[in-house]
C-alpha cells in the first residue's frame, strides 16, 4: 500500500511544491493539503494518513498545538493509537519551536528549502516509525537546542544500562547518521542497527529516534563524555 500523506501549510506554493514532489513517487499518495491547524486535525481524523507534514506557523491552530493534541489523543484514546508520523516543516530561525515539537512527539522535521529527495526520505522514515536524523542540520539543531532548553534538567535514566554497542549506535545516531550510515561505520548489518535502536528506545521509554538523539545530547553521550 502506498504511504498516505496530509500536507498542512498556509503557503500555497509550499503545499503545491510538496504535493508535486510526493506524487511523483510510486509509493506515496497525498490525500489532502490544508491551510491551517484545525483543518489538519480534521483531515487526520477523517483520512487517517500515515504521515502528516505540518508547518509550525499557521492560522487558527499552529503546528505545535496540533502535534500536542494528536500525541495526547493517542495516549488517552486506544482507538487512536495509530497516530500519523508527524514531520514538522519549519525554517532555521525557528529552532526553539522545533525543540518543542520534537519533545511533543513529532517524528522529525524539515527546513522549507529541503531538497525533493530529503522530503521523500523524511516521509518514508516517518511512515516506518523512524525520524529523519541524517542531515547535518538536524544534528546541529539538537546540539544547539538541548543546552538552552534543558539547562539544569537531568537526563532520564535508562531502565537498564546501555551496552557498549548500543552506546556506539546512539552516538552515531545523535551525530545525524542514518541507519545505513551507522551500519557501514560500525560494520553491522542494517537489521542489527535497528535491533539496537529498538532496545534503546525500550530502555529509555522513548517514543522515537528523535527522543533517543535528544537523550544522547542531554546526557553527554553524543560528545563522548558519558
Amino acid at each position: 500500500m502506498p504511504i498516505s500523506v496530509v500536507i498542512a501549510d498556509d503557503q500555497e506554493v509550499v503545499r503545491m511544491g510538496f504535493r508535486m514532489v510526493l506524487e511523483s513517487q510510486d509509493d506515496i499518495r497525498v490525500l489532502a493539503d490544508v491551510t491551517d491547524g484545525e483543518a489538519a486535525l480534521a483531515a487526520v481524523e477523517r483520512l487517517r494518513p500515515d504521515v502528516l507534514l505540518l508547518d509550525i506557523r499557521m492560522p487558527r491552530t499552529d503546528g505545535l498545538e496540533v502535534t500536542r493534541r494528536l500525541t495526547e489523543r493517542a495516549a488517552a484514546r486506544p482507538e487512536h493509537r495509530h497516530t500519523p508520523g508527524i514531520v514538522i516543516v519549519t525554517t532555521f530561525d525557528l529552532d526553539e519551536y522545533v525543540h518543542t515539537a520534537l519533545r511533543g512527539g513529532a517524528s522529525g522535521f524539515l527546513l522549507k528549502d529541503a531538497s525533493p529527495a530529503l522530503l521523500v526520505e523524511a516521509v518514508r522514515a516517518a511512515a516506518a516509525g523512524e525520524a529523519l536524523l541524517s542531515p547535518a542540520i538536524t544534528a546541529r539543531l539538537l546540539r544547539d537546542m538541548v543546552p538552552a532548553a534543558d539547562r539544569g534538567r537531568p537526563a532520564r535514566t535508562p531502565s537498564e544500562p546501555l551496552t557498549d554497542r548500543e552506546r556506539d549506535v546512539v552516538r552515531a545516531l545523535a551525530g545525524g547518521r542514518t541507519n545505513a550510515e551507522i551500519a557501514g561505520s560500525l560494520y553491522l548489518s542494517l537489521s542489527t542497527v535497528k535491533s539496537h535502536l529498538a532496545n534503546v528506545q525500550i530502555k529509555l521509554d522513548a517514543r522515537n529516534r528523535v527522543e533517543v538523539a535528544f537523550w544522547a545530547w542531554q546526557s553527554g553521550l553524543s560528545s563522548g563524555s558519558s
